[in-house]
């Protein structure tokens, strides 16, 4: 029986070395892809653990993600607080992205590079997304979305048309064209009620958290609990000037609420920022500072 020759045995060989390569080449595609898969699971998983713990009030606090793209490495940090700037460091938890991944782009609302969640709803604060990518192939991305209400997925949003878009007053921004003096005015509601009024006062000096205003707190007005949020997102901003975001919950709010400012000398009275039925409808107020209201 005639053996195999040296030349066919080299090119048998040959061959086997060849699928052996491509082998490895696949293998080692699919290793980076499945790396690139696992950190975006996790960012996903640090996210859903953060509005769990606001939602279950753990250290009656909120909690929130902060992301970093210009460490080394990148990474991003579960941390305890209304804010980062004004966060519990001792309670921050580090996740690195290592190896082959990288966080292509942070784009969050405002510019910002964080997602608080409420303790109410399990909102977020703010919508966006974060894109992860191979280092060594940029066409390879994952991107995580994060909505405002509070859903973190892979899938982008629909975007409906706001025109037969249902509107719900819970959530109002609105811009506000005056510089605000943070030292010295306060943020007054209004709880009205037959022919007497609930007022709550809101001192804005006390109220500050990474240089916006921040409040969240619950008023009894006639033995309802009146649930209300009031942030901004800019503050005497030279370009924006001030966004105001305030939510009220209809579920959780039924009495007519005023929502003031006191601070415009054009006006002896507080300048009303904001109006809501008792049914929740909103409206602008009388101030002629305040334009562009947005219902989200």
């Amino acid at each position: 029986m005639k053996g195999f020759s040296l030349i066919e045995l080299i090119i048998v060989v040959a061959i086997l070395l060849i699928l052996a390569g491509i082998g490895v080449a696949g293998f080692r595609v699919f290793e980076k892809i499945s790396d690139l898969g696992n950190d975006t699971e996790e960012i996903i998983s640090v996210l859903r653990m953060a509005q769990n713990k606001t939602l279950s009030s753990e250290s009656a606090s909120q909690w929130g993600v902060y992301f970093n793209a210009s460490s080394s490495p990148n990474k991003y940090i579960l941390f305890k607080g209304a804010s980062y700037a004004d966060r519990d460091p001792a309670s921050d938890e580090s996740h690195d992205i290592l190896g082959r991944v990288e966080i292509e782009s942070i784009n969050i609302n405002g510019g910002s590079s964080e997602i608080v969640f409420n303790r109410l709803s399990g909102a977020a604060n703010l919508n966006g997304n974060i894109v992860l990518r191979l280092k060594d192939d940029l066409t390879k991305i994952k991107t995580v979305y994060i909505e405002s209400s509070g859903q973190i997925s892979l899938t982008a949003p629909s975007l409906a048309s706001d025109s037969s878009r249902i509107k719900d007053s819970r959530h109002a921004h609105f811009k506000y064209g005056r510089i605000i003096d943070t030292a010295t005015e306060k943020i007054v509601l209004t709880f009205n009620y037959d022919a007497s009024p609930t007022t709550q006062e809101i001192i804005i000096a006390n109220n500050l958290k990474g240089s916006q205003i921040y409040w969240e707190g619950a008023v009894s007005v006639e033995g309802q609990s009146e649930q209300i949020k009031i942030q901004t997102h800019f503050l005497n901003d030279p370009t924006n000037g001030t966004q105001f975001s305030i939510t009220r919950d209809r579920r959780y709010n039924v009495k007519s609420l005023s929502v003031d400012i006191n601070g415009e000398s054009s006006d002896p009275d507080p300048g009303t920022l904001i109006t809501y039925t008792a049914d929740g409808t909103a409206a602008l107020g009388i101030s002629v500072f305040v334009s562009e209201m947005q219902l989200q």
